[in-house]
């Protein structure tokens, strides 16, 4: 079964990218048959400026494989090194009802608050669609936020193939029951857009600092902590810490003697140690940009391999050839 995984290059990956996509991503390389790609075509709809796009592409790239990306194991690409997509894009997107676009959760929120409409911002889930079927994706992991892309494509796929016969893969959606809500520094969903993140590769004092600044309630030290299982910094500990370590701080913060600032301090420590590896591993490959370089064009050979076959496919059954 072959799962695929597209990655917005957004700027500095942070603990809650790295919870609640990256690692679930990465662990399912175990399986096999992965493909992961950058998707920055799709970042057109947001970001204008090519220096920033360039930056965000590579730096999401090196964020990946110091996280533990297995370029050996799965299949890492860039979207826009496979020009495949945008020749599919236009064959499902000419199938496609313009009231399945107007539906899109996407283009409603994003118009909603007050962003332009415009063709690429309406015409997403047809290149996302394309993403898909391009490489005959039996699955997609999505968080159930996301499943309406998955539905949509599916949606596409049968229309195509009642058009042309048989020809594109209709994937399903699997449902991450179990992906990570990780709390931001002020306690909402951890988010760029809400500047409450906690990166995972950023400068040692001023991640120190965002931690010591958590604001925690006016309770001394010495008061026991009756909810201390909804204290943010012990949420932030039970993902970085060793269990017996998160447990014995808990244990301590509930019955009382542990202090606020003492809580922050373990858990600079223990996030600072969980991503040691990964940040030794980024130094790493930006010390190595062919690297890099090399990974992601072996990637897209890989990548278009399989998009040119189902690439003709497509073209034959639609008469262009």
């Amino acid at each position: 079964m072959r799962t695929l995984t597209g990655i917005t290059p957004s700027g500095t990956a942070h603990i809650g990218n790295y919870f609640g996509a990256m690692r679930p991503a990465i662990e399912a390389q175990a399986s096999g048959d992965c493909f992961y790609f950058i998707a920055d075509y799709h970042s057109m709809t947001s970001v204008t400026d090519p220096a920033e796009r360039r930056a965000n592409t590579r730096g999401i790239a090196i964020d990946w494989l110091a996280c533990g990306l297995d370029p050996e194991k799965s299949v890492f690409w860039l979207q826009s090194d496979v020009p495949e997509v945008c020749e599919l894009t236009w064959l499902i997107g000419s199938l496609t009802p313009m009231g399945l676009l107007e539906r899109a959760h996407s283009f409603k929120d994003k118009t909603a608050k007050g962003i332009s409409p415009n063709f690429g911002l309406f015409a997403y889930p047809v290149l996302m669609a394309a993403d898909i079927l391009l490489y005959d994706t039996n699955a997609v992991p999505v968080g159930r936020d996301q499943k309406q892309h998955v539905e949509m494509t599916r949606d596409i796929a049968i229309k195509f193939n009642q058009t042309y016969g048989e020809t594109l893969v209709v994937p399903e959606s699997v449902i991450r029951e179990d992906v990570a809500v990780v709390p931001g520094l002020d306690g909402q969903k951890m988010s760029k857009s809400y500047g409450n993140t906690l990166e995972i590769f950023g400068d040692e004092k001023v991640l120190r600092k965002k931690v010591m600044s958590i604001v925690m309630d006016s309770r001394t030290p010495v008061e026991p902590k009756p909810d201390a299982e909804r204290n943010l910094c012990v949420q932030l500990l039970k993902l970085v810490a060793p269990p017996d370590a998160a447990a014995d701080l808990e244990g301590r913060l509930r019955a009382g003697g542990l202090g606020y600032g003492d809580l922050k301090k373990a858990l600079f420590s223990h996030y600072w140690d969980f991503f040691a590896p990964a940040r030794a591993r980024r130094a790493e490959l930006v010390a190595h940009p062919d690297y890099v370089d090399q990974v992601l064009r072996e990637g897209a050979g890989r990548a278009r391999s399989v998009a040119s076959v189902v690439m003709r496919r497509a073209r034959k059954a639609a008469g262009l050839e």
